[in-house]
């Protein structure tokens, strides 16, 4: 029996696919290969090419590999470019998951762990987010995620008499860095981490996109969490799917505790050595001034926990990315 993953040719899917053979699970790749690495997919791995808006592709790499779910990774996840490619963000978000929910039901295929993101809250007007936090996502890429939470729910009361009744969870990412694989590193022009790597490699000064948020130092405030913690959420997840265990319908991977973008500015200086003063850059559309989420419900039943400071953040990631040149 294996797991699906979808987009596993990425950044974060890579890792998921890592963590599942490191724990004696078969992953199986699925990826279109528009934003990942065929080179991020690990010798023996087996790695389906193609879209998951192909609904035959998808119902057969399902039947053939005998799949015990889904971890749904693949997507469009950039919420300031999803502003001006809404249309685009629907289809790959929205309609891909539905494809992949459709073959699963025809596949007999029960347990999904979705990606889901804390683009759902929006501007939370709480300071400190939980799973029940309302609802109001700021961008085409939020609306997305939250309709894609919706549709698992929706799939799951619908097929709960079935013989194969959905189960799910969805996870909700916050801002995902660093590596826990020196081979695969953040490749996305949109992200934080991979933007100011990219300007010290070229010789550049970073740019912080906006300093009049409403926060202490007027820089976004985030959640930013290691890539290698996500991943283990992720395999905890799908054994909980797999093992019949009663799981709720939303995490959120969160550290309790937010950095502003300044202090990730600052632990970069201090990690690689190059000592620069940022510049400062408009907002980018979409971006809310502050999430920050307890982890508490997925400390309790995916063991998760923030295992990396912010420096090993910074170290891991600039290694990754270095070790590519």
């Amino acid at each position: 029996m294996s797991w699906i993953v979808t987009g596993g040719a990425g950044y974060i899917g890579a890792h998921v696919v890592r963590a599942l053979a490191d724990a004696g699970l078969t992953p199986v790749v699925l990826d279109d290969l528009s934003s990942g690495e065929a080179s991020f997919v690990p010798e023996g791995v087996v790695f389906v090419q193609g879209s998951i808006l192909d609904r035959e592709l998808v119902e057969k790499a399902l039947r053939e590999h005998k799949a015990d779910g889904v971890i749904h990774v693949a997507g469009f996840k950039y919420a300031g470019v999803s502003v001006q490619r809404p249309l685009h963000t629907y289809a790959q978000n929205v309609e891909g998951t539905r494809v992949i929910l459709e073959a699963m039901e025809a596949a007999g295929v029960s347990n999904i762990v979705f990606s889901s993101s804390a683009a759902v809250f929006g501007t939370p007007d709480v300071p400190l987010v939980v799973e029940e936090t309302a609802k109001k996502p700021a961008s085409p890429y939020g609306e997305s995620k939250l309709i894609g939470e919706w549709m698992l729910r929706d799939q799951a009361i619908a097929t709960a008499e079935s013989e194969h009744p959905l189960r799910h969870t969805s996870l909700r990412y916050f801002n995902v860095v660093g590596s826990a694989d020196e081979t695969v590193y953040d490749v996305s022009p949109h992200n934080l981490f991979p933007i100011v790597f990219e300007a010290l490699l070229a010789g550049r000064t970073p740019k912080i996109f906006g300093d009049d948020y409403a926060t202490e130092d007027g820089t976004n405030v985030r959640d930013y969490v290691h890539v290698g913690d996500i991943a283990a959420a992720h395999v905890a997840a799908a054994k909980r799917l797999a093992g019949g265990e009663s799981i709720e319908p939303a995490y959120n991977l969160g550290s309790g505790a937010g950095l502003s973008v300044k202090q990730i500015m600052d632990a970069v200086v201090r990690v690689t050595g190059v000592d620069f003063t940022p510049e400062i850059g408009p907002r980018r559309a979409g971006d809310p001034d502050r999430i920050v989420a307890t982890g508490e419900l997925a400390a309790r039943d995916l063991d998760w926990k923030m295992r990396y400071t912010v420096d090993e953040m910074v170290r891991t990631g600039w290694e990754a990315r270095r070790a590519a040149e």
